[in-house]
């Protein structure tokens, strides 16, 4: 599922959380595992 964080706040905020406070894109939530950046971190 894509969500756009610039116009919505929740998934800003989903976003926010999930990447431990990092602003980074793309954020992939997948079975439970969270991957930031292109570059997989």
């Amino acid at each position: 599922m894509y969500k756009d964080v610039e116009s919505d706040r929740a998934a800003m905020a989903e976003m926010v959380t999930l990447g431990k406070g990092r602003r980074d894109v793309p954020v992939i939530l997948e079975n439970g595992k969270v991957t930031i950046g292109y570059g997989g971190t």
